[in-house]
């Protein structure tokens, strides 16, 4: 990757007109959430690092017609588009398995598959830096990862059976994944009810506060009327228990991850499947973004398969993700589209706080690459979307096998070398945010 030679001053103009073409219409609207946004942002590189996937796939424009390892094939995979070290966690599958997996799908398209592993590898030159480890420690990490990635494309490309692949679950899975299944387990529906909801007049309601908005009756008409549209959008066997489908109480939200900074969003109180008060579901419509990875692929057969950015982020979690969450599924509302699913009680992050022993953090990317590959071969001709019609893990297997040396090369020189840029991009924009500099705040 050559990013242009700028200096500090050139280089914090055009992540300005980066930052205005990606968030400038939601910024306008809401500027106050764009301002915790970006204080989060501020705190670490790594932070700033994850909000600005317009900026990584600026950079990468000049791989848009071609580069390494991708052919018409490779460059055309379903990827995730977002990934880095804090998109893993856990999640119940619709069989009512606890995975660890990718996830937080937002950002996901149709691209080449190695942007997703070069903003994977930059992410962990991120981590490493930030946990005081060495160029040469950070290599190595680079090195596993695209290892285990590479092994386990070419077990699923040469027929792999699935007890040879398993998912990661609380059988199979070790160390701090294995950590994360066991949080997720000690979850329940309950305790997320408690959370976010009370009982009032023997029926159970959204709590008052906690970033809850009442809405007035023509915005929960609308909201309402967006709800049956997306009970459409469910496959049939999400739609088994009609009782299910019973609206208790509305709410608005408002965004303010980095991630959702500025999207209006609303949560949903359903009745669960019997009359017992403890399992309720939660849903939540969210206006679903323009993807950043979008803006450098110019095919009009991928922008025109998706009826929306709602449509497109659950068409691609179901291709990326294996038994997705069942409640999963898309609607319109004021014409923009957005994404319907549960507001999960067993979602647990992946936590790197106390992740520091280099062994143990390679044991982890080492499963994270394995995690990655299976990701980028469910979403192929096997999927039942007909935007890849060929199998991603056999021609991935075939773009490596062509230079098998030059490929843990190719994301370790990278992962230092955008590693490198985002930090310095860091400080250039704590400097502008600080200064007043980012218009609109």
């Amino acid at each position: 990757m050559s990013v242009p030679q700028l200096n500090d001053e050139q280089r914090g103009e055009e992540i300005l007109a980066v930052f205005d073409t990606a968030f400038g219409e939601l910024l306008a609207a809401d500027p106050a959430a764009f301002r915790v946004k970006f204080r989060k942002m501020a705190a670490s590189a790594f932070a700033f690092y994850r909000g600005t996937a317009c900026l990584f796939y600026h950079d990468l424009e000049s791989e848009r017609r071609g580069g390494p390892y991708l052919d018409e094939r490779t460059s055309r995979v379903w990827i995730h588009g977002d990934l880095h070290a804090e998109n893993f966690g856990t999640y119940m599958d619709s069989n009512g398995r606890l995975i660890f997996n990718v996830n937080d799908f937002d950002e996901a398209y149709v691209g080449p598959f190695t942007w997703d592993l070069k903003r994977f590898a930059a992410s962990v030159a991120l981590v490493g830096y930030a946990k005081a480890l060495s160029d040469e420690q950070i290599t190595e990490l680079v090195q596993v990862y695209a290892g285990a990635y590479r092994e386990r494309i070419h077990a699923l490309a040469t027929g792999a059976k699935s007890d040879e692949v398993p998912p990661f679950t609380l059988d199979t899975a070790q160390g701090p994944l294995l950590d994360a299944l066991r949080d997720a387990r000690s979850l329940t529906r309950f305790g997320l009810l408690d959370s976010m909801t009370e009982i009032r007049d023997f029926e159970r309601r959204f709590a008052p506060g906690g970033g809850s908005i009442e809405l007035d009756a023509a915005t929960r008409y609308k909201v309402l009327a967006a709800f049956d549209g997306y009970l459409e959008t469910l496959p049939e066997s999400s739609l088994a228990r009609p009782d299910s489908y019973r609206v208790k109480d509305v709410v608005g939200r408002r965004g303010i991850g980095i991630g959702s900074a500025g999207l209006p969003s609303y949560n949903i109180l359903l009745e669960g499947n019997s009359d017992a008060l403890e399992n309720d579901v939660v849903i939540y419509i969210k206006q679903a973004q323009t993807p950043a990875v979008s803006r450098h692929i110019t095919d009009p057969a991928i922008r025109d398969y998706f009826q929306h950015e709602g449509h497109r982020t659950v068409i691609s979690q179901r291709a990326l993700q294996a038994h997705a969450d069942p409640w999963l599924g898309w609607t319109e509302l004021d014409g923009t589209g957005q994404l319907v699913a549960e507001v999960s009680p067993y979602a647990v992050d992946l936590d790197w706080g106390d992740i520091d022993d280099p062994e143990e953090i390679a044991a982890v990317v080492a499963d994270l690459g394995r995690a990655t590959a299976t990701m980028h071969a469910a979403a192929d001709d096997t999927s039942g979307e007909s935007l890849v019609p060929f199998s991603t893990e056999r021609a991935i297997d075939a773009a490596i096998a062509a230079d098998e040396d030059g490929f843990a090369d190719l994301l370790t020189d990278f992962a230092h070398t955008y590693g490198s840029r985002a930090r310095a991009d860091h400080q250039i924009f704590v400097d502008l945010f600080r200064n007043g500099r980012i218009p609109g705040l």
